[in-house]
């Protein structure tokens, strides 16, 4: 009887033991995951892409026609042209046209593929503009915050987050700062901080007095980049990743740095002769996004998400804010945006930088996503905005207006 008892007793201490070593363990990793987690940090999370489109959303009943049209396009001008670069059509999240032609390195003839990061100039401005509105959402800041509250060394007083997303700040390019000063050896590459210093410094005169009209201006997203960094604590490229990049799955795509420049993908001149990367080519927020079609596709179906960002954020952001030349200089919050007589609105941005060019374009009513990218200099590259006629009433010339056999 004694016996049985200690047995007891030993198999209860032993049970015990392997409990609370257990819970100690759990308790341990719930603490790490907690710490790890990027919810911290305000971001595009919880995205159910199994959710947000419908079958009829995924569907038209003149798909195969829309199909036709897409391949006649790709070939009379992607090829005809010799376009060298990347394109995706998607409706919902059925892709009716991907096609990926020529090299990303020349020298070595390396194909360009879905994987191939390709750098989209200033449709880096979206990234950036979605950071700042998601940064608002959690109330890290205010659209109508003064820049100087944040950016201390900022040297005009009444500047806000909304005059810089919108183009309406009067500030003029730091590159033109940089090549009149004189002052910057071109030998070294500018940073965002460096430009923040020089404006400081120089207090160049404003181009107009601020929100009285459009003038695109690099500066105002190199600066909106300083901010993402003042309120996450992080650098621009690593608070990118955290917010955007990571939770949607953009998994090909990164903000340019300079342990980048050695494996990023060149661009070209047309007759097939690299750009050189410059004095200006660190500096990101308004450039320097390397990404892909399929990783832009993830970025626009999100955008279509309930829970993506607050409905009258969003709303703003695709609300025009300068009207000088109506259906062609309307710009939203970091999107640019055509709305037309009959009530549509197309919602793009465009960018090129070196020989790189690039259009994203996201359709709401048809819930369509347009995308061209090429790394070898070519306007023809904007061309697939005229794509959206094939989708709904969008009064742009047909793309049958292109010279087809």
């Amino acid at each position: 009887m004694y016996k049985k008892f200690i047995c007891i007793i030993l198999l209860l201490f032993s049970l015990f033991n392997f409990i609370f070593i257990n819970c100690k363990k759990n308790n341990v990793e719930v603490k790490k995951v907690k710490q790890n987690t990027p919810s911290l940090i305000p971001g595009y999370y919880d995205i159910n892409f199994n959710k947000i489109f419908t079958k009829k959303d995924n569907h038209s009943t003149n798909d195969d026609s829309i199909i036709y049209q897409l391949n006649k396009y790709y070939t009379y001008v992607w090829k005809t042209y010799n376009l060298n670069g990347s394109i995706l059509v998607a409706r919902g999240n059925n892709i009716l046209l991907e096609k990926y032609n020529g090299f990303s390195n020349f020298e070595n003839k390396t194909l360009i593929s879905s994987q191939t990061p390709l750098h989209v100039a200033s449709v880096s401005k979206i990234i950036t503009s979605l950071a700042i509105l998601k940064l608002v959402e959690a109330n890290k800041l205010n659209l109508d915050q003064k820049i100087k509250t944040i950016l201390t060394k900022f040297p005009y007083p009444d500047i806000t987050i909304h005059d810089l997303l919108t183009h309406r700040s009067g500030l003029p390019e730091y590159t033109h700062l940089v090549d009149g000063t004189k002052t910057w050896d071109k030998r070294n590459k500018i940073t965002n901080d460096d430009i923040l210093s020089l404006f400081s410094t120089y207090v160049p005169t404003l181009q107009s007095i601020r929100d009285t009209h459009f003038s695109y201006s690099n500066t105002n997203f190199a600066l909106l980049a300083l901010v993402v960094e003042k309120i996450t604590k992080m650098s621009f490229p690593e608070a990118i990743n955290i917010m955007i990049f990571r939770p949607l799955g953009m998994n090909n795509s990164y903000i340019l740095q300079e342990k980048d420049l050695k494996k990023a993908t060149l661009s070209y001149y047309p007759n097939g002769k690299p750009y050189q990367f410059n004095h200006l080519d660190l500096v990101y927020g308004d450039k320097n996004l390397y990404t892909t079609p399929k990783d832009l596709f993830r970025l626009s179906q999100a955008m279509f998400a309930p829970n993506f960002l607050r409905k009258d954020l969003l709303d703003k952001m695709y609300t025009p804010y300068s009207n000088e030349i109506p259906n062609i200089k309307n710009y939203g919050l970091g999107m640019r945006l055509m709305v037309f007589n009959n009530g549509k609105k197309l919602i793009y941005h465009t960018g090129w930088w070196h020989g790189s060019k690039a259009i994203f374009i996201h359709l709401l009513d048809e819930k369509v996503t347009i995308i061209a990218i090429g790394n070898k200099y070519s306007n023809m590259v904007f061309s697939a905005i005229r794509l959206a006629p094939l989708f709904g009433d969008y009064p742009l010339p047909n793309i049958n207006k292109y010279k087809y056999p």
